[in-house]
């Protein structure tokens, strides 16, 4: 059972459709947080999508990402650097971005399957799909920028290890102190 879930067991569709509009304010959100660096940016956006997979489950944290690319495309600002349009979505970032809606879902999957509290648990829930993370990440920017594939792995992966550690961690507290909260109600 997710957090959602458990705070909320008579979703409908309407709720659904709100928790989907508030990940993706959280998402457009976290995506503004970022220390810039070339040619892919870090950002809040993982530690958000973590959250949103622990709490949420598989199919509906999918569904915000999957809202949150689709409002990007159209052209809202939601992307990093306030940018929209296609562009990023074919761009170096690209494989990131696509890769979100995975990462999303893998976390949902796997707190869906038992990974749904205790930190250790929750923590692997989030980690595992952040380092997967990086396989869809460094193969577009190989193919966008004609970097090697060292070379993508240094731009697009290796500065990104320890911050995918701490937002996990971070992620994990979290999902683990709302199911602390939600069990003393």
């Amino acid at each position: 059972m997710t957090l959602s879930q458990a705070a909320l067991p008579e979703r409908s569709l309407l709720t659904n459709s709100l928790l989907v509009l508030a990940g993706t304010v959280l998402l457009a959100l976290s995506a503004q947080i970022s220390v810039p660096m070339f040619p892919v940016p870090m950002t809040l956006q993982t530690l958000a999508i973590s959250l949103i997979g622990l709490t949420y489950g598989a199919r509906l944290a999918a569904v915000t990402l999957i809202a949150y690319l689709a409002e990007g495309a159209m052209g809202l600002p939601v992307f990093a650097n306030a940018s929209g349009g296609p562009a990023p979505l074919f761009g170096p970032t690209s494989g990131f971005l696509w890769g979100f809606v995975a990462m999303a879902w893998l976390t949902g999957f796997m707190v869906e399957r038992g990974f749904d509290r205790g930190f250790v648990k929750l923590f692997i829930a989030a980690i595992v799909p952040g380092m997967l993370l990086f396989v869809p990440g460094v193969v577009a920017l190989k193919l966008v920028t004609g970097l090697d594939w060292q070379g993508a792995a240094m731009a697009g992966m290796v500065p990104f290890l320890v911050g995918a550690v701490v937002k996990a961690a971070i992620a994990a507290m979290a999902v683990k102190a709302g199911w602390s909260m939600l069990d003393r109600r």
